[in-house]
């Protein structure tokens, strides 16, 4: 990866900052964006106020822009001059046209996340097009199918990871189910001064650089206590160090370079919104970070979570819920107080949070809650399924109740001597035998560090660190659409892939070969397929397909959710659905950018 010599030199410097009570302001972030609609309003890019009416056509333009938050300043490149980039506000069944316009010095690009477009228009340059060179403008035009929150991105040289992004909203064709009073975009990121590719480097050099809260001699009486032994403490941090990684790995880089932002506030800026009480008031929640995962909750209030990845669901009332890095989540809260409440979004590995307010009144502020205690990897993160500390596979108990288990599929030549059938459905047991690719187990090598030897279906987990902690913490299991899905048949074919790395070398990829060792994934147009994820590694991985939908089979039947990103939680296997109704050449890769960028991609075709 090639960078401007501008971005060369310089020492990276290994810091803890975590933007609790940092000082430091935006001193570059203009009011108003250099990005204007058909309309000439200027956006309040950093308000979260979405613009008033929506509009078929945008002029974008992207340049640099000295910003310095929190201490931190970069000449980042930008969309009108704020990062984030403005709001667009588009209306479903529109076509619209969006004029970007570079000013770089080198080439950028501009990838519209989740939105059904033809190829040519999907943003990734050696994909779909050669990318905006400096001096060029390109025209993005496309027909909106669909509506909801969404976001975009640059797909060109890590831009992304510089704060080349912004949030769209994309108005229902037909009156809006879930309409509130007030409606705001909460985009969370992170800001860094140190640039993407020393990051890249010191993970090279050291996969837990950005790592500083490792187990201690401190902390394994605790550890003895929960595992039940010293024994077994002591056998589960052999076993972490015969494969040479740390169960505190959590994040690959963490609060020890990062702030954390919410609409491009740092945590002491407290970004604010308004409300009277008794208003309805839907948070369009986008994570738009490059390598965090963020748990949020509103202390006093009930979130009421109505739509997935800019998808309609039945809603799901929680205290809590995780995001993905790419994913986007829009909730309903009530406040009847007259009190302000805390948005509070803590990073997973617990080095620093991103903050807001709802407030009735300007220059109120929320209490805080404590940070939550940081997550620790476990048996089940390592894909040994829910096997105890110290224990091996011959101590496990696999003579469990099969009552109620559902199969799917040709059950021929299987003795289950002994398993109690009974409340079994076997009704599709007549079904023909689908075509699996499936390249078998990934070897152990310089790409593969390790192998879930028993994944298991985690999508009725919260995710690590978030289990049985007495709040209501949402989970794909209660992901449900309001309608059932637009191709209901069954798959024809199985594509299993194998989400491998090896953190000592920092390599990514898909069945234990990197992105340069692949060749692409071919679909027939109109085929239906089941992609099967199983993960050999101990990270949540988002795994993103442009150009197509995903439609998760969490046990929702017909109403399985559609999503645009998937996270896939270490030690696991999940499915999902994909009709390949777009032709084109599409990109498929984990949205941990340092992980797509070292190996994690691979091209899909459909034709």
């Amino acid at each position: 990866m090639t960078f401007p010599s501008r971005f060369r030199g310089g020492l990276t410097r290994r810091r803890f900052v975590t933007g609790i009570g940092a000082g430091g302001l935006l001193a570059a972030l203009p009011r108003t964006s250099q990005a204007f609609s058909s309309t000439a309003v200027p956006i309040r890019a950093s308000s979260g106020i979405i613009p008033p009416t929506p509009s078929d056509r945008w002029d974008l333009k992207v340049g640099h822009t000295r910003i310095s938050l929190d201490g931190k300043t970069m000449h980042a490149p930008t969309v009108g001059g704020t990062v984030p980039g403005p709001i667009l506000r588009f209306k479903q069944g529109d076509t619209v046209s969006i004029n970007v316009t570079n000013t770089l010095d080198e080439p950028t690009s501009i990838h519209w996340h989740g939105i059904r477009t033809p190829a040519n228009m999907d943003g990734v340059p050696g994909l779909s097009f050669g990318g905006i060179a400096p001096g060029e403008t390109f025209t993005y035009r496309f027909k909106l199918h669909q509506s909801g929150t969404y976001w975009y991105h640059s797909h060109s040289g890590m831009q992304e990871a510089m704060g080349l992004y912004g949030a769209m909203v994309i108005d229902p064709r037909r009156p809006d189910p879930n309409a509130c009073d007030r409606d705001y975009v909460i985009f969370l990121a992170e800001w860094t001064d140190v640039m993407p590719h020393d990051i890249v480097s010191n993970l090279k050099m050291q996969d837990d650089y950005y790592v500083f809260r490792q187990r201690t001699a401190a902390s394994f009486p605790k550890e003895a206590r929960e595992a039940g032994s010293a024994g077994a403490a002591l056998a589960d941090r052999l076993a972490w160090s015969k494969m040479r990684m740390a169960a505190t790995d959590i994040a690959d880089v963490s609060g020890a370079i990062y702030t954390y932002t919410l609409n491009g506030h740092a945590p002491d800026m407290n970004w604010s919104g308004l409300f009277r009480p008794g208003e309805k008031v839907r948070l369009r929640f986008i994570n738009g970070s490059t390598m965090t995962f963020f748990d949020i909750r509103i202390p006093g209030l009930e979130m009421l979570v109505v739509q997935a990845d800019g998808n309609d669901i039945e809603p799901v009332p929680v205290d809590e819920f995780r995001i993905g890095v790419a994913e986007t989540y829009d909730v309903i809260v009530q406040p009847k107080d007259d009190r302000a409440y805390a948005i509070f979004a803590q990073s997973e590995d617990r080095t620093g949070y991103a903050r807001g307010t709802l407030a009735p009144r300007e220059g109120m502020i929320a209490p805080l809650p404590p940070m939550d205690p940081r997550p620790v990897r476990t048996m089940v993160d390592m894909g040994m399924g829910n096997m105890k500390p110290g224990e091996s596979m011959k101590d496990m108990d696999m003579s469990g109740d099969m009552s109620g288990m559902k199969m799917d599929g040709d059950m021929a030549g299987m003795d289950m001597p002994g398993m109690n059938m009974k409340g079994m459905d076997m009704s599709h047991m007549a079904m023909p035998k689908m075509e699996v690719d499936d390249p078998g187990p990934p070897p152990i090598n310089v790409e593969n560090q390790m192998r879930a030897m028993m994944p298991i279906d985690r999508t009725g987990s919260p995710g690590d660190g978030l289990e049985n902690n007495g709040r209501r913490v949402l989970n794909y299991k209660q992901l449900r659409a309001t309608r059932p899905g637009a191709d209901l048949r069954p798959p024809t074919r199985e594509i299993i892939l194998h989400l491998t790395g090896n953190m000592d070398r920092y390599i990514w990829g898909f069945n234990g070969r990197k992105f340069s060792e692949s060749g692409p994934i071919r679909l027939k147009l109109g085929e239906r397929v089941r992609f099967t994820l199983i993960n050999d590694t101990m990270m949540e991985h988002p795994i993103h397909l442009h150009g197509l939908w995903s439609e998760l089979e969490n046990g929702q039947g017909d109403y399985r959710p559609y999503k645009h990103t998937i996270i896939s939680q270490p030690g696991s296997k999940l499915s999902y659905l994909v009709t390949a109704d777009t032709p084109g050449m599409w990109a498929y890769h984990c949205h941990l950018m340092y992980h797509m960028d070292l190996g994690m991609f691979r091209t899909v075709i459909v034709a």
